[in-house]
């Protein structure tokens, strides 16, 4: 079980996150929304003890993030984390060797899918391609927290469909996805929760089922009535 409370960072003179309460149980898929700068990608790094929160604390079954657990989290980001010298093959390597985790069918399995080359260094892919490797080093480094960032901004609508079925079939009942997107029509059939980031703070955070049945509505059209966009 991950859980944030009261969590806050500032950034000098702007409230970046202010008093965050979250708490994401294994086997979910949740959608993390919100405007530019409503706090989402801060919210996943200092998850990630990326950066220092002000106050507050994060855990992981109930204990501190640490080198001790920090294994159990994976992070795709949009700014990209992977070694652009490398291959895609030298990658796996890599990690097999830091990983006892590491899922190398479910990597050969999404290379394949996304059709990547194995041999050729990852800075002479396009940046779709770099996009897709990221989330499949994520998926693949068999974490119990995928947490993604903006994970297929740029790609196209079809292959960002399909991939979110196959992650539907892959995705084994510890595992959990937290993922940021502004592409919310893309991402819903797929969500079981929805958080709702406006100014720092927790706007909502909802049962994508009970938001359909008691409500009526999409994440989507929710997302645009609290926006107003």
């Amino acid at each position: 079980m991950l859980e944030i409370k009261d969590l806050c960072k500032r950034y000098a003179d702007k409230q970046a996150l202010d008093h965050v309460s979250l708490t994401v149980g294994p086997g979910e898929i949740v959608g993390l929304f919100g405007e530019n700068g409503a706090g989402k990608t801060t919210l996943m790094k200092c998850i990630l003890s990326l950066i220092r929160y002000d106050s507050g604390s994060v855990t992981l079954d109930g204990a501190a993030i640490t080198r001790a657990n920090i294994g159990r989290f994976s992070f795709a980001t949009c700014e990209h984390s992977f070694f652009p010298a490398l291959s895609a093959q030298a990658h796996r390597e890599f990690y097999e060797e830091h990983f006892e985790t590491f899922l190398s069918r479910r990597f050969e399995g999404l290379m394949e899918f996304f059709g990547l080359p194995m041999d050729k260094p990852i800075r002479s892919f396009s940046t779709g391609q770099k996009n897709q490797f990221e989330v499949i080093m994520a998926l693949s480094q068999g974490a119990d927290y995928i947490l993604m960032d903006e994970p297929f901004a740029g790609n196209d609508v079809f292959n960002r469909e399909d991939f979110y079925k196959v992650l539907l079939g892959i995705m084994e009942p510890n595992e959990t996805v937290i993922l940021s997107t502004h592409l919310i029509e893309d991402v819903e059939p797929v969500l079981d929760e929805a958080v709702f980031l406006k100014n720092g703070r927790i706007f909502a955070h909802r049962s994508v089922d009970e938001l359909r049945e008691t409500e009526g509505m999409s994440v989507d059209a929710y997302f645009r009535e609290v926006f107003k966009c």
